[in-house]
């Protein structure tokens, strides 16, 4: 079986890619709206910001082959969701939002080597 760590740099960042087109397209399904996709600032990088109701979502996007190096919730490390939180206050600074609330969310996309990706969104991880 192969591990996220045995693919190549460019191989995994077509993963990812590939993974943050799925997590967008399933979130505008559940009815969210795309803002901004792959935002960069001096303190990281967004996957997807995004806007539920009057809620500015930041979306963190995993995208797995197997689980052999921890789950995509895993990645997801206290230090991780803090610099989330930043990041997205400082989206909205950079673009005059003021949102009534801000919420955090992981997509965990799983893409095996057989058979179909499966997408599962973790809504509030803050």
């Amino acid at each position: 079986m192969t591990s996220d760590t045995d693919i190549s740099a460019g191989a995994r960042l077509a993963l990812g890619r590939y993974g943050e087109r799925l997590a967008a397209r399933h979130l505008t399904e559940q009815g969210l709206v795309v803002l901004d996709r792959n935002w960069r600032c001096d303190a990281g990088e967004l996957d997807l910001v995004l806007r539920d109701g009057d809620v500015l979502v930041a979306c963190e996007v995993k995208t797995r082959t197997s689980d052999v190096c921890g789950s995509p919730h895993e990645a997801v490390t206290p230090d991780k969701l803090a610099r989330l939180v930043r990041l997205a206050a400082a989206w909205a600074e950079a673009h005059d939002v003021r949102p009534t609330d801000t919420r955090i969310d992981l997509v965990a996309v799983h893409r095996p080597r057989r058979g179909p990706s499966t997408v599962e969104h973790v809504r509030g991880l803050i």
